[in-house]
């Protein structure tokens, strides 16, 4: 074979081989970019949240925290997480638990560097509420399966429809008044049963949000004053106000 074919031959295998290794550089790099490039959309997709966040705690007026999610309880019928802040952060069990939509639940357990929330669909989990529209209380409760809450001891008679928003009341003394909890998504009213069956749709996004916000206690953080009933008056004790409230209007 000719010196010069075997040389063609040789180049021609090893311009073959460098290709394949120019190649392997560019596919790497492209690898690399794309992972940089995910990178930086997760990254603004976080500042996103977090802006989120900060927005709606400026809006409500609280002050907060921000925490993030480390762990998720994977049984369907114990809807609670783990957040990495904890007593060293001044975390206390019962403090409220939010995400940029509404309520997401509160702090059960706490350590030094982490907390247990149980959130709001769990089944052990109550909240008091009142019906945006019309200010009519109510207590919801979690249904543990199906991410759905439920609303409950409300009559037949109820002045409550689909579409209903449900706040916070503050009359468990924990959360704050009017932050969002929930959409009335069903009602119906089975004979038979003294009170109406109310599905409702949780406010935050219990299945996806990473990053909650711990409200910290503050003179804005106070439960609603209970009305007491007062024994009924005499009725020299009801004309009197009554003068008092006709001197009023003339002075």
């Amino acid at each position: 074979m000719p010196t010069s074919l075997v040389d063609w031959i040789e180049d021609f295998f090893q311009d073959r081989e460098q290709l394949r290794e120019k190649m392997a550089v560019l596919e790497a790099s492209n690898m690399l970019q794309n992972i940089r490039l995910q990178k930086m959309q997760a990254l603004e997709r976080e500042n996103m949240r977090l802006r989120e966040l900060l927005g709606s705690s400026f809006r409500l007026q609280e002050r907060v925290q921000v925490a993030e999610l480390l762990t998720v309880d994977l049984d369907p019928f114990s809807q609670q997480v783990v957040i990495d802040k904890g007593k060293n952060y001044g975390v206390y069990v019962g403090q409220p638990v939010l995400d940029a939509k509404g309520v997401m639940g509160q702090v059960t357990e706490t350590s030094q560097l982490s907390s247990r929330v149980v959130l709001l669909t769990d089944p052990s989990h109550s909240i008091p509420v009142q019906i945006n529209r019309n200010g009519l209380r109510a207590v919801v409760t979690g249904r543990g399966l199906g991410e759905k809450l439920q609303m409950d001891f409300l009559p037949h008679n109820a002045d409550i429809r689909v579409g209903d928003l449900l706040v916070t009341s503050g009359l468990g003394g924990r959360f704050p008044v009017g932050y969002p909890v929930g959409e009335v998504i069903a009602v119906d009213f089975p004979q038979g049963k003294a009170f109406a069956d109310i599905k409702v749709e949780p406010a935050a996004n219990l299945a996806t949000s990473r990053e909650v916000m711990l409200v910290l206690p503050g003179e804005k953080i106070q439960a609603e004053p209970v009305a007491i009933e007062e024994p009924e008056a005499s009725e020299d004790a009801v004309e009197k106000p009554q003068e008092e409230q006709v001197n009023g209007d003339n002075s």
